[in-house]
């Protein structure tokens, strides 16, 4: 444990943010999971709404620095070619 203030002041800083990414991450991670389970079962309404909503989320997870921007091309472009084949 930190004696200093400043260090004290960061440990708290750091479990917070710590906290706040692993939030969005799951959020991320549950919009994928909408868009497949939408996919799977072939609803091409609902698969249209929640593949808008996962790749928002891909979009902002890459300006945040949480995957890397070809990865999240490979993924939007996975999922555009899923929804296409629901056609």
């Amino acid at each position: 444990m930190p004696n200093i203030k400043s260090a004290k002041k960061r440990v708290l800083v750091t479990e917070k943010k710590t906290l706040q990414n692993q939030m969005f991450v799951s959020s991320m991670k549950t919009a994928i999971k909408k868009y497949e389970k939408a996919v799977a079962e072939g609803d091409k309404e609902t698969a249209i709404s929640t593949y808008k909503a996962a790749v928002k989320k891909i979009d902002m997870a890459v300006a945040k620095g949480h995957i890397h921007k070809n990865a999240a091309a490979r993924k939007k472009s996975q999922f555009t070619k899923k929804l296409n084949a629901l056609a």
